[in-house]
């Protein structure tokens, strides 16, 4: 699905093949997280732990990437970026990396809970100072103007009034020019959304992909 919904003239044709490319592997990493489900994986209350389940388990192992057709790509985890600071959570990288090696993807993963959600020291602000914030930052670099972000659910909660409590905490910051709203990569998945922020002038994208585990956290 192609992703339409912004102002069509504020994006050349290669940005709208590239948001198609990455939902398609977004669409792929949905399928990781549902295989997550069917095997009932125990996971730890920790960023970086349940990140390393998804991305060893799933999105490196062979039968795995076969499976969802995920063979054209290489993931790799907190790797410092060549032309920013940052460190990012998952780096993705394309056939166009082997001409280019700054033309990758980025994910960064994030915790959520239930508490203080429209606070400025809950979950839901780190979400947006130490992910959102960072790619309009440089933080995290943006080849394509499009990235992602994972918000792993670690605690029982209304996903969408989640989001309304984030997106009061979005208003006025991170360069927002459009708050997250709900974007249907895939369609028996009901929780991937979408935010645009300035960038040098530009624009760029950010998906956002909520994984329900909060009851798989031992």
């Amino acid at each position: 699905m192609m992703f339409t919904d912004l102002n069509a003239s504020t994006y050349g044709h290669s940005t709208i093949f590239y948001n198609a490319e990455f939902e398609e592997l977004l669409s792929k990493i949905i399928a990781c997280y549902n295989l997550m489900l069917t095997d009932n994986v125990s996971l730890s209350n920790d960023e970086n732990s349940i990140r390393d389940v998804l991305l060893i388990n799933y999105l490196n192992d062979n039968s795995v990437r076969r499976r969802v057709e995920l063979t054209d790509y290489l993931f790799n985890r907190e790797v410092p970026e060549s032309i920013t600071i940052g460190r990012t959570d998952i780096k993705i990288e394309t056939q166009n990396t082997f001409q280019d090696t700054d033309a990758y993807y980025t994910i960064e993963c994030k915790r959520l809970d239930a508490s203080n959600t429209k606070g400025a020291t809950g979950l839901n602000a780190k979400y947006i100072q130490k992910g959102i914030s960072r790619f309009v930052s440089k933080t995290y670099s943006s080849h394509y103007k499009t990235n992602g972000m994972i918000g792993f659910i670690v605690q029982p909660m209304d996903i969408n009034k989640n989001i309304e409590a984030m997106n009061g905490l979005l208003k006025g910051s991170a360069n927002t020019t459009r708050e997250l709203f709900n974007y249907n990569i895939v369609s028996d998945f009901y929780y991937s959304y979408c935010s645009t922020h300035s960038f040098d002038g530009d624009e760029i994208l950010i998906y956002h992909l909520m994984f329900d585990f909060s009851k798989h956290i031992k």
